[in-house]
């Protein structure tokens, strides 16, 4: 097991305590160590170092007294401060960015999720390459050295640049068996249901409740990775199936959510989502935004959603559906591990249909009207 001491900066942020919990949370989902925490603050990072000359000489005296062999920065930094850390600490260093990627390669189990993963590991890696192989260059000409004039850190990226389109290419054929199979699906009238949520936030365990299915749920970040569909009922005749999506975090990597596309955009083309809460959160407000900002950047914003507080049997709660004056659903309070309040939610289904229909009557009229009046 690697043992890592993670670097946490504060640059006068209000949730910084709540980022500070979420990377350990992020550095033990990878089966990393953790021997220790080093804390700063600063008003903006430090062009050459992120966090300054003194602390990194700090950090590097930590390392070596620890017998650390990881360190772990809890921001994005640059490929230039990385390599300039790693010179002074010696020892090689991560950012948030690449531990993610790191556990998204852990957890990736189906090809498609294999595929996906490497795609947005190529593409932070391609601002990474270093010039480790100035022994073999080749520009400089003499005897022996004369070549196709290319350098090994071109050739290198000139290889990655052929495996990315390889991987674009087959992303474009999953993504359009994805399109058939929603298409087929919306053919038969089936109504579609996405779970959302905050990554850990129990999305797979109210899943496997509502299904009776046996997806992989455990109390770690990014648990489930690959999207599992599921039929879940027949109501009025019509069929509904669920889909359990990756869960989200703060500062998602954009490269992760392009490289993910094909199966984000089952979300943006669900009839309704389920956004599913952790109640026993600190910061689930936080939380709460962190998933709009990431489905507005999918093109979800728009999909209907209800809210579902779960894991309401480590808080006050109690379990129930809470309603507006007017009886539109405000929240849904239960806990799909010991099951309060599941078969209150189960009651709502019937109910999906009207709202959806509701929802499809309206644009289908402001279709006709667009058409009238062009």
């Amino acid at each position: 097991m690697d043992k890592a001491i993670i670097v946490c900066i504060d640059f006068r942020d209000p949730s910084f305590e709540e980022s500070v919990e979420e990377i350990k949370l992020l550095v033990k989902s990878a089966g990393v160590k953790t021997l220790g925490i080093l804390f700063g603050r600063r008003d903006r990072p430090d062009a050459a170092l992120y966090a300054g000359k003194g602390k990194i000489q700090e950090l590097a005296e930590l390392v070596t007294d620890s017998g650390a062999d990881l360190v772990v920065f809890n921001h994005a930094i640059s490929p230039v401060q990385q390599r300039n850390i790693e010179r002074l600490v010696k020892c090689r260093t991560l950012d948030r960015t690449s531990l993610i990627l790191d556990i998204f390669a852990q957890r990736a189990r189906t090809h498609e999720g294999k595929v996906q993963v490497e795609l947005a590991q190529l593409n932070h890696l391609a601002t990474r390459l270093i010039r480790g192989w100035t022994h073999l260059e080749r520009q400089k000409g003499g005897i022996g050295l004369r070549g196709p004039g290319e350098t090994q850190l071109e050739t290198d990226r000139r290889l990655l640049g052929f495996r990315v389109k390889s991987l674009k290419t087959k992303l474009a054929v999953i993504e359009k068996q994805r399109k058939t199979r929603r298409r087929n699906r919306s053919r038969r009238g089936v109504l579609k249901i996405s779970l959302v949520g905050y990554t850990n936030a129990g999305k797979s365990s109210l899943f496997n409740r509502l299904t009776k299915s046996n997806a992989l749920s455990a109390d770690q970040l990014f648990a489930t990775l690959d999207t599992t569909t599921r039929k879940l009922a027949y109501v009025d005749q019509t069929e509904m199936v669920m889909s359990d999506t990756v869960g989200f975090i703060r500062d998602l990597p954009h490269s992760l959510v392009e490289a993910f596309k094909a199966t984000l955009e089952e979300t943006a083309d669900s009839d309704i989502l389920f956004h599913v809460i952790d109640a026993s959160s600190r910061s689930a407000e936080f939380e709460m935004d962190q998933v709009q900002a990431v489905l507005r950047e999918i093109g979800a914003e728009n999909v209907p959603q209800i809210c579902i507080f779960n894991k309401i049997d480590l808080t006050e709660l109690k379990p129930g559906i809470e309603r507006l004056p007017c009886g539109t659903i405000k929240r849904v309070n239960l806990s799909a591990l010991t099951g309060e309040g599941i078969e209150q939610f189960r009651e709502l289904f019937p109910e999906l249909l009207l709202f959806t229909d509701k929802e499809k009557s309206t644009e289908r009229a402001i279709s006709v009207l667009d058409q009238r009046i062009s």
